[in-house]
């Protein structure tokens, strides 16, 4: 059994952004605390864009299958 992935989901690492926001926004966030949280919000921002790359090309390999088939069934 592959072992769990603790990378978080989208929809997670789109909550914590917007955790992280909003503490910038409110000052909340200590000096010395800001540049990990920078560093995380990067970390977090490149994980949603691979995520949504991977969602366009699934997305974008399906709609290619539906055109095969239709090729195909033009000439059945």
């Amino acid at each position: 059994m592959p072992p769990k992935s603790t990378e978080p989901t989208y929809r997670q690492a789109i909550e914590e952004l917007e955790t992280i926001l909003r503490a910038l926004e409110t000052d909340a966030v200590d000096v010395d605390d800001l540049t990990s949280r920078v560093q995380r919000s990067a970390e977090l921002i490149r994980l949603c864009k691979l995520k949504l790359r991977s969602a366009e090309q699934a997305i974008d390999q399906v709609f290619e299958n539906l055109e095969d088939e239709e090729d195909t069934d033009d000439f059945a």
